[in-house]
């Protein structure tokens, strides 16, 4: 059955809010039992929420930057495992955007409207740091390529049609390889254990000898020879998830306490409700979210001015508005998670509710790239008009 094609942003904005009501219902469960959303996943191909980027003259949506947050943003606070697994898919979506050729374009778009999914093989363990890419990319006597290397946190790439490659071609620069999820010489491991996102199966990619087409590799290393977006967006997403694990807890919480929790003796209170320093912090929590959604607005709306006006200056100001967001959005997460169990006491730490959820997966998340460069980068601004570095993690 073809997959949907969504018109414009409001209707992706109804069909993602109506997916974050039916995955929120099953989220628990698929935490605590380590169950992969393989039918949540078909879920959201069919409902064409994947191909909301594909640019109109392709015949998709093209929906906003701001469009783009508040999905995943949505689907975080349902479900923070779903929602980091197309994280992924629409990075390199951009990259096709930014780097392929029109007949790359007509393919890949193409793909995108039927449903299919991009994971990704982008990380590597034991290296230098995290841009030292030793994974190879061969060219061949008649022009094709060859893969090797080995991926760690290949989030997505288990559960996807299409697994982009990160890759260093003979010349050291870096390349992204398109390669099929039933390729010869791919062999994707479940063997993620982390202790939050637990349904993410951000394991490991092998490539063994990986044959890569000529047409399906595009030259990454060009995205950051001038004004980029490409790192702007991929930590809005991210952004966009902390939020919304930050609004998911707290929503949990106050339901939790609403329900389920009893006032402290000495309120005077007749239900945890009405009890006076519960409510303070339930105000102190609710600014702090109210904060984080309000700088990724605020983020996503710089991002979508320098899309339509790409300068240096327009880029740096989408770089660094969207690094305050993630910053910000990451405390918050980890915080309101944690403070769930304060608000709601004893009975909130019972594993078989599986509250920690929230927490874990906060914390999980937040560690994908460090908020204190963030905020150097920031400070470095403010102080000396430096702008920030082209890279994918700004």
């Amino acid at each position: 059955m073809p997959a949907h094609v969504i018109a414009d942003d409001g209707e992706a904005l109804s069909v993602a809010a109506a997916l974050a009501d039916e995955f929120r219902a099953g989220a628990s469960e698929r935490d605590a039992q380590r169950r992969l959303p393989r039918e949540e996943l078909d879920r959201l191909s069919a409902s064409g929420v994947l191909a909301v980027t594909v640019p109109a003259e392709h015949g998709g949506a093209d929906v906003r930057q701001e469009t783009l947050a508040e999905i995943f943003r949505l689907l975080a606070a349902a479900d923070a495992s779903l929602a980091q697994i197309p994280q992924s898919h629409f990075v390199y979506v951009n990259v096709i955007r930014r780097q392929g050729t029109e007949e790359q374009q007509k393919f890949f778009y193409g793909e995108l409207l039927a449903g299919r999914r991009f994971g990704n093989a982008q990380s590597e363990a034991g290296t230098k740091h995290v841009q030292d890419i030793r994974t190879r990319l061969d060219v061949q006597p008649d022009g094709s390529y060859v893969l090797t290397g080995v991926k760690h946190y290949s989030t997505g790439a288990l559960l996807a049609d299409w697994i982009p490659v990160l890759a260093r071609a003979e010349d050291d620069n870096l390349h992204v390889a398109y390669v099929p999820s039933d390729a010869s010489g791919l062999t994707v491991v479940d063997d993620w254990d982390g202790m939050g996102q637990r349904t993410t199966a951000s394991g490991t990619v092998r490539l063994d000898g990986v044959p890569v087409p000529a047409d399906r590799v595009l030259p990454h290393h060009l995205t950051f020879r001038g004004p980029q977006l490409h790192g702007a967006v991929a930590q809005l997403l991210h952004a966009a998830i902390d939020t919304g694990i930050a609004g998911g807890a707290l929503d949990e919480a106050a339901e939790f306490v609403r329900t389920k929790s009893r006032p402290w003796f000495e309120s005077g209170a007749e239900t945890a409700v009405e009890d006076p320093l519960l409510i303070q912090r339930f105000g102190e929590l609710a600014l702090q979210v109210r904060a984080s959604e309000a700088l990724l607005r605020e983020a996503a709306l710089r991002v979508d001015a320098a899309r339509a006006d790409l300068t240096d200056d327009s880029a740096a100001e989408a770089s660094l508005a969207v690094a305050a967001a993630k910053a910000h959005a990451g405390t918050t997460a980890v915080e309101v998670a944690g403070a769930l169990f304060e608000v709601a006491g004893t009975r909130s730490a019972l594993n078989s509710l599986n509250l920690h959820r929230y927490w874990r997966d906060a914390r999980t998340h937040t560690l994908h790239d460090p908020a204190r460069w963030k905020i150097q980068h920031l400070g470095r601004y403010v102080l000396n008009g430096t702008k920030p570095p082209r890279h994918g993690l700004l």
